[in-house]
């Protein structure tokens, strides 16, 4: 594995370093020895897949609050998306920002989301399929949400005119 940071301080991109022979190829996806040696404490507690047929679908902005934020390895397990980080770290130098990468079942690339960092994604691709590794269990009572497009953070996303549910379209926008 090959892990990047980005310009937000624990966001990091991670790479496969695929073994080939005449079978195909072998990769580590997840190792916390790596994850470690880059100062990542990371001990996955539950695995989430969401499928989505069409494309433009967009899910997020999604975090969860204290006193059990959440962490997550998100991975692109069929088809594409565009996924998005956004810095909500009120002591973090880049608070507001936000980082896209897309991700697609081919590359195999990853995208590490630490702790007090909202996610989202939309689909680049008809029936995309997102694999996340979580840090934290699910709590319904502390799951949040910000608005996919609020001003305050200009996420460039790729179709300006999404497909949303009801819950994604309605969350507020972000007060600093």
């Amino acid at each position: 594995m090959i892990l990047t940071e980005t310009r937000i301080a624990g966001v990091f991109v991670v790479d496969l370093a695929p073994l080939a022979d005449e079978r195909g190829h072998f990769a580590r996806s997840y190792c916390a020895d790596v994850f470690a040696r880059h100062g990542i404490r990371f001990a996955p507690v539950q695995c989430n897949l969401s499928f989505n047929p069409h494309q433009g679908t967009l899910r997020g902005l999604h975090y969860q609050a204290m006193p059990v934020p959440d962490a997550k390895l998100v991975r692109c397990s069929r088809g594409a998306i565009f996924d998005v980080a956004v810095d909500l770290r009120a002591d973090s130098p880049t608070h507001g920002e936000w980082i896209g990468v897309v991700l697609d079942a081919a590359r195999g690339r990853a995208l590490f989301v630490p702790e007090g960092c909202a996610h989202g994604f939309q689909t680049l691709k008809p029936d995309s399929e997102v694999f996340y590794m979580m840090g934290a269990a699910y709590r319904a009572d502390l799951a949040r949400g910000l608005r996919w497009n609020d001003p305050a953070f200009g996420i460039d996303w790729p179709d300006p005119a999404p497909r949303l549910n009801m819950r994604d379209g309605a969350w507020p926008d972000h007060r600093a």
